[in-house]
């Protein structure tokens, strides 16, 4: 098995908020993060495909194809986006939406792409990784 990463990047805003706390809890636990104003972050989304190499075209999968899929799930729904905002899985109105840190984008990055991958003949997801800073990611391989 061969493991094929291609990378993305993307911009987008957030901030940190419990709606079932208080604003001093929320302040308390992520600090300036808490900024309902939100602030951004250039990140790059790194997604590993898994399998065995076609001796046809010497591909796991074809790299166009994947970019598209990336940009299609991903980046045309996150980039330049609030995500507390604008993205459905992490709705501020929502109660039970998770908090768009780091670690819960790189599960929804992988809920959002894995069905694509998965269609896609002799391929697996292996990993998606989301670098919020060059010295901050969050790495996700599937439910144990």
């Amino acid at each position: 098995m061969i493991f094929l990463t291609r990378r993305a990047t993307f911009s987008a805003s957030h901030y940190y908020w419990n709606p079932a706390w208080t604003e001093e809890k929320n302040s308390q636990v992520f600090g300036r993060c808490a900024n309902r104003s939100g602030h951004g972050h250039n990140y790059t989304l790194e997604v590993t495909v898994a399998g065995e190499v076609d001796p046809v075209t010497g591909f796991v999968v074809d790299l166009k194809w994947l970019k598209s899929v990336i940009e299609r799930e991903v980046l045309d729904a996150w980039d330049h986006r609030n995500l507390n905002l604008d993205v459905p899985e992490f709705a501020a109105t929502e109660l039970a939406a998770p908090i768009p840190t780091t670690e819960n984008l790189a599960i929804a990055a992988w809920k959002r792409l894995e069905p694509a991958v998965k269609a896609a003949a002799g391929a697996q997801l292996s990993r998606v990784r989301i670098h919020e800073t060059p010295e901050i990611f969050a790495e996700f391989r599937g439910e144990a």
